[in-house]
C-alpha cells in the first residue's frame, strides 16, 4: 500500500449516508465491509511501521538507557501524520477500490 499517494482526509469528514450505502443498499452491510477493510489497513500499517523501525534499531544490553535514534523518530512522525485506517477504508469504498460480493444475490 502506497501511503504517500492517498487522498484520504486527515480530519473528520461527514459523508452522505446515501453515498456510503449505495453499493450494497444496506448501511449496516456497507459499514461492516468498511470496518473489515479498516482492520486490514491497520494491520498492514502496523506491520510496515514495525519493519521500518527495526531497520534502525540498535540493541543495547543495558536497560538503563532506552532511546530512539533520529531515523526512528522521523519514521514515527510520518506514520502519526497519516490518515487513520477508517478514513483510508472509507476513501477506498467511495472510489470503488474495495471488492465485495453480495452473498444474498449469489445464493439465488
Amino acid at each position: 500500500m502506497d501511503l504517500k499517494k492517498t487522498n484520504a482526509p486527515v480530519n473528520t469528514v461527514t459523508y452522505d449516508r446515501n453515498q456510503i450505502d449505495e453499493p450494497t443498499e444496506n448501511i449496516y452491510e456497507s459499514i461492516s465491509i468498511i470496518s473489515r477493510r479498516a482492520e486490514q489497513i491497520n494491520t498492514e500499517i502496523k506491520k510496515e511501521l514495525i519493519d521500518k523501525l527495526e531497520e534502525f534499531a540498535t540493541y543495547n544490553d543495558s536497560l538503563e538507557e532506552i532511546f530512539e535514534n533520529k531515523e526512528q523518530i522521523e519514521v514515527s512522525k510520518f506514520y502519526e501524520k497519516l490518515p487513520k485506517p477508517h478514513a483510508l477504508a472509507v476513501q477506498e469504498w467511495l472510489t470503488d477500490k474495495i471488492y465485495f460480493r453480495n452473498t444474498e444475490e449469489d445464493s439465488q
